[in-house]
């Protein structure tokens, strides 16, 4: 079961602001990966469901999170249908995102008590979601549906809204700048944070500092 309730976890994410997204079939470099991200200060983290066995690689992966980063939420991405969903649950997975709103997954994780982040494009959808229980919204892919313009005004007639902004999202100070004055209550973000070279490498401090820099950037 999760180690945190759904209270808490989004309150992690709030706090955090920024979510790595990422996967890879190498459980002990998705473990590396993981461990800079905590000691840059990240404290959520989302996996994503992309690999042929890719809850094996994360049932590891939580092991060594409970163990080795105690205070960071660890959830499953790319969750596209229920029994996926209860898969993730049944190994600890602290929230679920999915690209879209899938409906069975939402009562599943209500049931469960975990934090649901469906991806929704427009007003309507995000309106929706919340109705049916989802406390933290998804936009996505932020960046194609109107970026940072588009949230800041969708609350302004929804000012109680939590979104997570995920899609062109970039580790720059102007880029996660814009978002923060958005009003977005974090930022989901993949690969720009993880660059090929740089874990080819295994330049762990490297990714460590970066992450310290989006916070901060993020933060201010």
């Amino acid at each position: 079961m999760a180690k945190f309730n759904k209270i808490d976890t989004v309150s992690i994410i709030r706090k955090t602001g920024i979510v790595p997204v990422f996967y890879n079939a190498d459980v002990e470099l998705t473990k590396k990966v993981v461990k800079a991200c905590y000691d840059g200060g990240i404290r959520a983290f989302e996996f994503t469901n992309r690999g042929d066995g890719a809850h094996k690689v994360f049932e590891q992966v939580m092991a060594f999170v409970r163990a080795e980063c105690p205070e960071m939420a660890l959830g499953a991405g790319t969750i596209l249908d229920a029994p996926t969903a209860a898969l993730y649950l049944q190994m600890g997975a602290d929230f679920l995102v999915s690209p879209c709103l899938v409906e069975d997954v939402v009562a599943l994780a209500n049931r469960r008590g975990v934090p649901y982040s469906p991806g929704c494009g427009t007003v309507t959808e995000i309106v929706h979601a919340m109705e049916l229980g989802c406390d933290l919204v998804k936009v996505f892919p932020a960046g194609t549906v109107g970026g940072p313009a588009f949230v800041k005004n969708v609350l302004a007639p929804l000012p109680w809204a939590m979104i997570m902004a995920t899609g062109a999202v970039e580790p720059t100070e102007e880029n996660l700048t814009a978002w923060a004055r958005s009003g977005v209550t974090a930022v989901g973000m993949g690969s720009k944070l993880f660059p090929k070279e740089v874990l080819q490498a295994g330049n762990w401090s490297a990714v460590s500092a970066l992450c310290e820099k989006c916070l901060a950037w993020f933060r201010k």
